[in-house]
């Protein structure tokens, strides 16, 4: 049986697990993300639940001959990380050229680990894990969206075949708002009555789609367009 002091070890370990996994999943449902506070909450305290079972297999397996026993801390620790992975793998959504929760899925990986060191009794590893944990998911997001990262989209066109703008003229177009482009295509439609530009575009301006299509939209020469950005 656990004495009293065992069982002291044991809930402020499983609370300091609950409460880690929490102070992450917060921000996680603060910014509205598919994981949020219940689970990263779940993900910890289960993790140092089960890391607890190795910690204590002595007490809880006494009538068991000593040759038995084969509860691997390393191989626990092991196994937590390979189902969470499966766990983290749900949160992974694709929307068109978009793929969302990798960062989600992250989260739930380094808060199961903090929840392994929790049920080791390594606490100040697991705080120091649990503060930059936060600091890369808060500071971070401010910091990379500071940065002028290369943001793609997508530009689809539609003229009349005999319409005077040609691509040489879009291009100079597209070339004025500060964008480059790569995968070219083009397509006749309506038995050659119309014709339609398609390419990848990439610029590293915040409201360069938007100045995009203010310019485009004014050109009585174009009949459609289509300025598509694949958020990051």
């Amino acid at each position: 049986m656990i004495i009293t002091d065992d069982i002291y070890t044991t809930l402020t370990r499983l609370v300091l697990a609950l409460v880690a996994g929490g102070i992450i999943g917060l921000e996680r449902s603060f910014n509205g993300r598919p994981a949020g506070f219940r689970t990263h909450s779940l993900v910890c305290m289960s993790s140092s639940l089960l890391m607890l079972l190795t910690v204590y297999q002595w007490e809880l397996l006494t009538n068991a001959p000593l040759e038995t026993i084969r509860v691997d801390p390393t191989r626990m620790a092991q196994g937590i990380m390979t189902g969470i992975g499966f766990l983290g793998a749900g949160v992974i959504m694709k929307e068109q050229f978009t793929i969302r929760g990798l960062t989600t899925s992250a989260s739930i990986w380094v808060t199961a680990s903090i929840g392994i060191l929790l049920g080791m009794g390594f606490y100040f590893p697991a705080f120091a894990a649990t503060v930059l944990s936060i600091g890369t998911l808060s500071v971070f997001r401010w910091f990379e969206r500071s940065l002028p990262t290369l943001q793609l989209g997508t530009l689809s066109i539609r003229t009349l075949r005999k319409s005077q703008l040609q691509e040489d003229d879009i291009l100079e177009i597209v070339k004025y708002h500060n964008f480059s482009t790569s995968n070219r295509a083009y397509f006749a439609q309506e038995e050659g009555k119309y014709i339609r530009f398609e390419m990848t575009i990439h610029t590293r301006k915040d409201n360069g789609f938007k100045k995009l299509a203010e310019t485009l939209v004014q050109m009585e020469e174009i009949l459609e367009f289509a300025v598509t950005p694949r958020s990051n």
